[in-house]
C-alpha cells in the first residue's frame, strides 16, 4: 500500500466519524428508498390532509427504513404500523404526521416524547424542533433507538431509560409534550410539566379500541382545555414494575 492509499484511508476514517450521518444516507438512503417516501408522502399523508410543508419536508428527509428490522425493510413505507419488537411498534407514517403537525412544534420549541420506540418520532420532531426528550420504558428499545439515533447524526436528542408517567422533571416545562402509546387517562405528571401556552397530544382510551387522539392545551394562566382528533388505536402506555 502507498503512502497516498494509506493517507486516503485515514481521511475517509476520520470522515465516517465525524460524519456518520451522510455516509450513511450515501449508503442506505438510495434514490428507490427516497421515490418510495416521496409516494408515502403523496398517497398516505398529503391525500389525507396532512399541509404543513415542514412536516411533510421532515417527513421526506427523514429515512423511515433504517428505523425497522432488517426482513421489514420492504414494508418500511407502507401504510401501516410495523413491529418493532417487545410488543411495540413503529406508528403509521400518516399518524407520525398527523400528530406532528397538530402538535405544531417550532424550531425554538423543547419537545418532550414519550414512548421513544424506534426513536423514527423523535428524528421527526428533531427537524422541527430546538431538543427533543425521549423516554422509554423498555431499556432494550431505549438504548438500540439511542444508539441509532447518534450514528444516524440526530444531535439534539436526548435519550432517556424511565417511566413516561413520570415525565422528566429535570428538563421540564416542555413547549410541547408528545405521548406514543395510549394511557387511560390523561397523565396529570405531564400535564403539570407543559408550559403555559404548551400544548400535548396524545391517544387515550382502553386498550386497542375506544382510543381517541387527544390535543390538550394549557394557556398563559394555566387553563387546560382538551379536544378530540381522530379515532385511533396504540399499544397501552405502561406504569414501571414497582
Amino acid at each position: 500500500m502507498s503512502f497516498d492509499q494509506a493517507h486516503k484511508i485515514v481521511l475517509l476514517s476520520g470522515f465516517i466519524l465525524i460524519f456518520p450521518h451522510i455516509l450513511l444516507g450515501q449508503i442506505y438512503d438510495s434514490p428507490a428508498h427516497q421515490k418510495k417516501r416521496i409516494m408515502m408522502i403523496e398517497d398516505q399523508i398529503k391525500s389525507r390532509g396532512v399541509k404543513n410543508l415542514d412536516v411533510l419536508r421532515a417527513m421526506e428527509e427523514v429515512p423511515r427504513h433504517l428505523f425497522v428490522s432488517e426482513d421489514l425493510k420492504h414494508a418500511a413505507y407502507t401504510d401501516g404500523p410495523l413491529p418493532i419488537g417487545h410488543g411495540q411498534t413503529i406508528s403509521q407514517p400518516y399518524i407520525v404526521a398527523l400528530m406532528t403537525e397538530l402538535l405544531e412544534p417550532d424550531s425554538q420549541h423543547v419537545v418532550l416524547e414519550v414512548g421513544t420506540g424506534s426513536g423514527y418520532q423523535a428524528a421527526i420532531l428533531s427537524k422541527l424542533a430546538k431538543h427533543v426528550y425521549t423516554i422509554e420504558i423498555i431499556p432494550e428499545l431505549g438504548q438500540e433507538a439511542g444508539k441509532r439515533l447518534k450514528q444516524m447524526g440526530y444531535d439534539n436528542i436526548s435519550v432517556k431509560i424511565g417511566d413516561g408517567y413520570k415525565g422528566w422533571p429535570e428538563k421540564a416545562p416542555f413547549d410541547r409534550i408528545i405521548i406514543t402509546a395510549a394511557p387511560e387517562q390523561i397523565p396529570e405528571k405531564l400535564v403539570e410539566q407543559l408550559k403555559p401556552g404548551g400544548q400535548m397530544i396524545l391517544p387515550v382510551g382502553p386498550q386497542w379500541w375506544g382510543q381517541d387522539l387527544i390535543v390538550v392545551e394549557k394557556d398563559k394562566q394555566g387553563e387546560i382545555s382538551t379536544k378530540k382528533s381522530i379515532p385511533v388505536r396504540f399499544v397501552p402506555m405502561v406504569h414501571e414494575k414497582e
